[in-house]
């Protein structure tokens, strides 16, 4: 197995390529880059900040960011919040008033009356003077 050198990998580094872009009918020179792979991957990572970048920029200072789920206006979260709120009072109020009509279904239904107090007062006839 090969020890890799520090000095060799540093030198790979540095060493300039050189890349042609050439015609291919009339072998003109197009263009000619040097390049080195410091300055490959110096560009690669400038280019894929910059990418980055402007992806995170586009979301964040465009519409689109309401497009991303469970982001969204500061009024449609507020509305979102009296909804619930609505609905959950609707929904009470729906299982009181099934309570309050299977208490009726039963008195209506039931053979057997529960006895009520049923006794009649005595109340003292209150006197009245017309002096």
């Amino acid at each position: 197995m090969a020890i890799l050198d520090n000095n060799n990998t540093f030198k790979r580094r540095s060493n300039t390529y050189r890349l042609v872009i050439m015609n291919d009918d009339t072998y003109d020179e197009v263009v000619a880059f040097r390049l080195s792979r410091n300055s490959v991957y110096v560009g690669v990572s400038i280019l894929f900040i910059l990418l980055v970048g402007l992806t995170i920029a586009l979301i964040a200072f465009t519409p689109l960011k309401y497009y991303i789920p469970g982001y969204g206006s500061k009024e449609s979260q507020t509305e979102l919040q009296l909804l619930k709120i609505r609905t959950d009072s609707l929904e009470q109020t729906i299982h009181f008033k099934e309570q309050y009509l299977e208490g009726l279904k039963k008195v209506l239904t039931e053979g057997n009356p529960q006895q009520l107090d049923t006794i009649p007062l005595q109340l003292p006839e209150s006197k009245t003077s017309n002096d």
